[in-house]
């Protein structure tokens, strides 16, 4: 009873402006908050996972695949009850959240014998796209015990490469959702805010690229930037029912300097800020990254734009 009289003192105050409630692009109107406030309302015994699920199927909140987008939803929810704009009831269970205390993955043993040949010699090789398949433990463990970053569970959209010399493998690529804002590639495409929030999944970034340190084939590295991008569009479509037509990555000024993208004829498009996303400081607080781009199309920006399809 306390619980649903809260509901309805909320539903009779809403404020006509909301000021900082925006989540993963998602700013939340005085209109939302009284169709979640009712929602809630009208499906008192529901989980705050099934009130996530209900609301996704009413504002048609999906991905291009057609799943919804829950995980998002849930935490658009979470801030709006944390922000006191409504009372989420009160959770039934705490399932475990694979993002937080992260157990590392399974070191898989392999052949480290050293390969030191022509790039003719090894070829040809096999790019295999591993994402949801048993290879995927291997590409984690390669990533996680050989690259100098690690590996870090990708957020939303990815898809995971080993290339395979023979049975062996040689180096990985991940590719996964781009961040939401960096100042150089947006001025680059030359798009607006309102534009590239509705487009940025047309698309993706390099977030990992390892040669396996045994390996040590000259030009090995811009051959296969050049073969992996020939197909990268079309896997992508296949798993999350629509294409990609930029590609962009960063490279640590201090440690790069994007040789190998620049062979396979990756444009640099400028500089991070040093910054982070969440930073208000205005001060660097890390490393700046050089920002290259790859258009998959000679139309990518009418493409980004949504002019053509």
């Amino acid at each position: 009873m306390l619980f649903s009289c809260v509901l309805v003192k909320q539903m009779l105050y809403v404020p006509h402006m909301i000021t900082g409630i925006t989540y993963r692009g998602k700013t939340a109107t005085a209109e939302d908050i009284v169709f979640i406030n009712e929602l809630i309302a009208n499906n008192p015994d529901d989980s705050r996972w099934a009130l996530s699920r209900k609301l996704c199927k009413e504002w048609n909140w999906v991905q291009l695949n057609g799943a919804l987008r829950d995980m998002v939803c849930r935490g658009f929810m979470l801030k709006l009850h944390r922000a006191g704009y409504i009372t989420l009831p009160p959770k039934k269970c705490n399932p475990v959240n694979p993002f937080v205390n992260r157990k590392k993955p399974v070191e898989v043993k392999i052949d480290q014998t050293s390969i030191s040949l022509s790039l003719s010699e090894i070829k040809p090789f096999e790019i295999r796209q591993v994402r949801n398949t048993e290879s995927e433990k291997l590409f984690n463990s390669l990533i996680e015990y050989h690259h100098y970053l690690g590996y870090c569970h990708p957020v939303g959209e990815q898809l995971k490469y080993i290339v395979f010399a023979g049975k062996k493998p040689i180096a990985c690529f991940s590719w996964s959702s781009v961040p939401r804002h960096i100042g150089c590639r947006d001025r680059f495409i030359g798009w607006a805010k309102d534009v590239r929030e509705k487009h940025l999944h047309y698309m993706a970034y390099n977030s990992r690229f390892l040669i396996l340190p045994w390996v040590r084939i000259s030009n090995l590295a811009s051959c296969l930037l050049g073969r992996i991008t020939r197909n990268l569009s079309s896997d992508w479509e296949k798993l999350y029912n629509h294409p990609i037509f930029f590609l962009e990555t960063f490279v640590d000024t201090e440690r790069f300097a994007g040789t190998c993208y620049k062979a396979a004829n990756w444009q640099y498009l400028g500089n991070t800020t040093g910054r982070g996303k969440n930073n208000k400081t205005h001060k660097q607080t890390r490393s700046i990254k050089a920002v290259w781009g790859y258009p998959l199309s000679k139309n990518f920006r009418e493409h980004l734009a949504g002019v053509i399809k």
